[in-house]
């Protein structure tokens, strides 16, 4: 598995149920990162719903965009 170096990039999102370590009870540095986002809940759910977003905000501006 690769290695991505997370802790440099501008922004970062982790989705994770909550802030309850792992299973080895490490508390993940990134988590806290100023740069770092947390969104709360199931990742799959979560991930479809921002999908459905986008996709709603997309149709919306190309509409906008006709007119």
């Amino acid at each position: 598995m690769p290695v991505l170096d997370v802790d440099q990039a501008k922004s970062v999102i982790a989705l994770k149920r909550s802030m309850n370590p792992g299973f080895a009870g490490i508390e993940n540095e990134l988590y806290f990162n100023e740069r770092t986002s947390m969104l709360f809940g199931d990742a799959k759910s979560s991930v479809a719903e921002i999908t459905e977003e986008l996709k709603v905000c997309e149709s919306t501006a190309h509409a906008a965009d006709r007119t």
